[in-house]
């Protein structure tokens, strides 16, 4: 019994630390993010154009889960979910124009596959991502 109760420790001490948090469901975006970028580039279109719309609905899907999950936003309502929403997407639109610039660096100009080129730029935009989330975008959580 005694390793379940460690187990159970452990997850309850790692759920507590919001950068932990935002570690797992940033994980998760990414992955929502890399699976519509290569389903799109799979179904034929460019390059760019599926990189945004990768990125748009990866900025949704994070939007969700940072505001509930991670920073346990005190939205109650739709409206209060206004102001952090659109916080939240003029941060990831900087954060855009870091990764679709980046993918088209190492991709167009240094020579890269598709994929690679977007899995290197995923580091820089996590950790943008954290810091505008924790400072500019989720402050009346916890």
């Amino acid at each position: 019994m005694k390793p379940i109760k460690f187990l159970i420790q452990l997850f309850w001490k790692c759920y507590n630390n919001d950068i932990l948090r935002y570690i797992f469901w940033g994980g998760c975006t990414t992955l929502v993010n890399l699976i519509c970028f290569y389903g799109l580039r799979k179904a034929g279109l460019e390059l760019t154009v599926a990189n945004i719309i990768s990125i748009i609905v990866a900025i949704i899907f994070a939007y969700v889960v940072n505001s509930k999950f991670v920073f346990e936003d005190k939205c109650e309502t739709l409206k209060d979910h206004i102001q952090p929403f659109f916080k939240f997407v003029s941060a990831r639109l900087v954060t855009m124009v870091v990764e679709v610039g980046g993918v088209w660096l190492l991709v167009e100009k240094v020579g890269l596959a598709d994929m690679a080129g977007k899995f290197i730029t995923q580091f820089i935009v996590l950790a943008l991502n954290y810091i505008f989330s924790k400072f500019f975008v989720f402050t009346t959580g916890k």
